[in-house]
């Protein structure tokens, strides 16, 4: 089966851009294909071996999972990251979140809810003497951040802790950041296949009761853990974004600021303590 023939098999689900994209990374993640190959016609001289492989990529991808779970790996801030279901595929606005920060700068910093670790591990990599902690309430989710830590030569700490049932006693810390679960169930509708049916429920999704549950938490815990001038940032749901905002000021937070993506919708807050 030929290139071309590969990205229509992919037609019915992605349009033709994407499906392009999605099997020329497979060809170049797994099989060591350039682009300069691919046009070349080498897709079609694989081995036997591999032609059987590739056949069972393109039947889950047939089947709408994500190429990152299929392949086992997403590219993040220029770097590869160990993913699988029990964690979130990383997105390019939470990379630009890790920018943000990163030009600000921080020594002690808390991720909250880490996922595969991306967050916490970019800025211990990225920031100058930075000292990282990150907590997720998922066994499975912190195993994987750490062995992406251990992959990529990051030092940072990672904790079993539930963002809604935070330490009665806080360390302080100069930086908090958090992409918390913040999709009310009712939005799902909205949602393409591939997320819904594979990426995790916990990591998403939260009550369409209680939009800012785990915002509400981490803002608390924040008004007390932050350093002076410390920074507090979150990803949002830009549907939300006012009703942040109202709440860091009135726990007492400066200059909280809305932040655009690349795409000029409002995807971050960062807040200072004063």
């Amino acid at each position: 089966m030929n290139y071309e023939q590969l990205c229509q098999r992919l037609s019915r689900i992605y349009d033709a851009g994407e499906a392009k994209a999605i099997v020329r990374l497979v060809l170049d993640v797994r099989f060591g294909l350039s682009t300069a190959d691919i046009y070349c016609g080498k897709v079609t001289q694989l081995s036997s071996n591999d032609q059987a492989e590739l056949e069972k990529i393109m039947q889950r991808l047939e089947e709408a999972e994500p190429v990152q779970y299929v392949l086992g790996v997403a590219e993040f801030c220029g770097r590869q990251f160990h993913v699988a279901p029990g964690v979130l595929i990383p997105r390019p606005e939470t990379a630009e979140l890790c920018r943000f920060i990163v030009e600000d700068g921080g020594h002690d910093i808390l991720d909250v809810g880490t996922g595969s670790g991306c967050i916490a591990i970019t800025l211990s990599l990225d920031i100058a003497d930075a000292k990282v902690t990150a907590w997720d309430v998922s066994d499975e989710a912190l195993a994987i951040a750490r062995s992406n830590a251990k992959a990529l030569g990051a030092e940072v700490e990672f904790v079993h802790q539930d963002a809604l049932d935070m330490p009665s006693s806080p360390e302080m810390w100069d930086v908090i950041v958090s992409n918390p679960p913040y999709i009310c169930r009712k939005e799902a509708g909205e949602m393409e296949n591939n997320v819904l049916k594979y990426e995790p429920d916990i990591a998403l999704f939260v009550s369409d009761d209680d939009p800012l549950l785990f915002y509400r938490h981490i803002m608390n815990y924040a008004a007390k853990a932050l350093r002076p001038k410390g920074k507090l940032y979150f990803e949002i749901n830009p549907i939300y974004a006012d009703s942040i905002v109202e709440q860091l000021l009135t726990l007492g937070f400066i200059d909280v600021t809305k932040v655009n993506d690349q795409f000029d919708k409002i995807r971050f807050i960062k807040a200072i303590k004063p």
